[in-house]
C-alpha cells in the first residue's frame, strides 16, 4: 500500500472555532477534563442530559459556526491530487452529515463518536486508512488539538496542527508541522509528491 490519505479534524480544523467547551462542561456539572470520557462515565439517566447538553451546543455550532477560508477547496483539491479525504471528529453523525452537506464537502470516509474508539486512539486512523486502502505511515492527520496529533501520533501518520488566529498551544511542538491557513497544507503535500 503506497497510497496516502490525508484525515482531517472537523470542529475548529475545517470549521472556525466555536464550541465554548467550559461552558458546556459548566452546564453539564463536570469540572475538567474530556467531555465525552466524563459522560462515559456517568450513570444512564445523567448521560441522557449530559448527551442533549453536548448535542444542544454541537447544533449551535453547526448552524451558526463558519468555514476557516479556503476548507472546501482544500479537501476538493487533496482529492484532485490523488489522497483520498476523510473526516474524523468526535462530533456526532447527524451534525457532522448536516455540517458536510451545507457547505458541499465531499469525503472519502467519515468516522464520528458513533463509529467507535475516538480520539486519542490509533484506531479511528488505522480503520479509515485500512477503509480507503492507504497506508498510515504515508498518511497525513490535521487537526487542531492535542488528541488529533496524539490520534494520528499513534497510528505512525504525520501530523499537522491547524491553529488559525490562535496562539501556537505547549503541545505544537509534538506535531511534525503547524500552520495557521488550510492552504498550507497543499504545499506540504505537493512537497512530499515532489
Amino acid at each position: 500500500m503506497t497510497r496516502s490519505a490525508v484525515i482531517f479534524d472537523l470542529d475548529g480544523t475545517l470549521t472556525r472555532p466555536y464550541l465554548d467547551f467550559d461552558a458546556i462542561r459548566a452546564e453539564i456539572g463536570i469540572a475538567s477534563g474530556p467531555i465525552l470520557e466524563a459522560i462515559a462515565r456517568m450513570s444512564p439517566a445523567e448521560r441522557q442530559r449530559a448527551e442533549a447538553i453536548m448535542v444542544r451546543h454541537e447544533w449551535d455550532a453547526a448552524r451558526n459556526g463558519a468555514l476557516y477560508d479556503g476548507a472546501v477547496e482544500v479537501v476538493a483539491a487533496c482529492r484532485e491530487r490523488g489522497f483520498p479525504a476523510a473526516v474524523l471528529t468526535r462530533n456526532a453523525r447527524a451534525i457532522v452529515d448536516y455540517i458536510l452537506g451545507k457547505h458541499g464537502f465531499v469525503f472519502d470516509a467519515i468516522r464520528t463518536r458513533e463509529d467507535g474508539t475516538i480520539k486519542p486512539s490509533a484506531k479511528p486512523v488505522l480503520s479509515i486508512c485500512e477503509e480507503l486502502g492507504a497506508d498510515p505511515r504515508r498518511s497525513w492527520m490535521v487537526g487542531d488539538f492535542l488528541f488529533d496529533i496524539m490520534s494520528g501520533e499513534a497510528a505512525g501518520a504525520g501530523t499537522v496542527l491547524m491553529i488559525g488566529d490562535s496562539p501556537v498551544p505547549e503541545f505544537a511542538a509534538r506535531a511534525d508541522h503547524v500552520i495557521r491557513e488550510l492552504r498550507e497544507f497543499l504545499t506540504i503535500l505537493d512537497e512530499r509528491r515532489r
